[in-house]
């Protein structure tokens, strides 16, 4: 559940060797694989080492299907849109399918809107189950995931797999994959570091339950792997185990 790793790189090269492991597991399985894409700073280290030839090489990318976790109710060409960075870092570096690309906006529709159709687009893709074979995730200071935002109502979701709402903190609208959702994925993965991470980190694997204010203790797959991989600074107030 907890990897501890020496600096952002080696968390990067461990995310890139998963990424691989669970693409050619599915692909050699179901004959595709499914992941949903997290925004933010933190990914860019690993979609940049995916890019690499000695990582892309590795996958078929004909056969992978892109989501994403959650999303800033922006254009795509907006500079806070998560498909722009990913779009930028990884995938018009990597031959996918550009009809296997489903990000999380669309021009004239209004957020709530879209939420219900990419929940049925999830459906359409992944079958009635919503398994997804690997869900990558950041985790903010304050303990959120995805668009899972301290105190905000989305966190009692129980059935939509995927929300819209207005986030009045930050005056604009997110949509988001649900915990119920991310909970039946096949592995998580948590990309974690830095100084301003640890007291949040700490509360979340070790703290007691509260995920009104630590909304990362949503995660815990039905049948799945969780795995947070973390550097050392941000590890800092934990023991190595949880």
């Amino acid at each position: 559940m907890l990897n501890i790793l020496s600096s952002t790189e080696e968390i990067f090269k461990e995310a890139a060797r998963l990424f691989v492991t669970a693409a050619n597991e599915a692909i050699d399985q179901k004959g595709y694989f499914t992941v949903a894409l997290t925004g933010g700073s933190s990914p860019e280290g690993l979609y940049r080492l995916l890019s690499e030839d000695q990582y892309k090489n590795q996958i078929d990318w004909n056969k992978v299907l892109v989501f994403w976790g959650d999303e800033r109710w922006v254009p795509l060409d907006n500079e806070l849109s998560n498909a722009k960075m990913s779009q930028e870092t990884l995938l018009k570096n990597v031959p996918v399918l550009p009809s296997h690309v489903f990000p999380m906006f669309k021009e004239g529709v209004e957020p709530e809107d879209f939420a219900t159709a990419y929940n049925a687009l999830l459906k359409e893709k992944l079958g009635d189950d919503g398994v997804m074979d690997l869900i990558l995730l950041g985790m903010g200071g304050d303990g959120h995931t995805a668009s899972l935002f301290p105190g905000t109502a989305v966190l009692d979701e129980k059935e939509n797999w995927v929300a819209a709402y207005y986030l009045d903190a930050q005056q604009m609208y997110r949509i988001t994959l649900t915990a119920p959702f991310l909970n039946k994925a096949r592995k998580i993965i948590v990309l974690t570091f830095g100084d301003a991470k640890a007291e949040a980190l700490k509360e979340v694997l070790k703290g007691t339950y509260n995920p009104s204010l630590y909304p990362s203790q949503l995660l815990n797959p039905v049948q799945g792997e969780l795995l947070f991989l973390v550097d050392e600074k941000a590890a800092k107030y934990l023991d190595g185990t949880v």
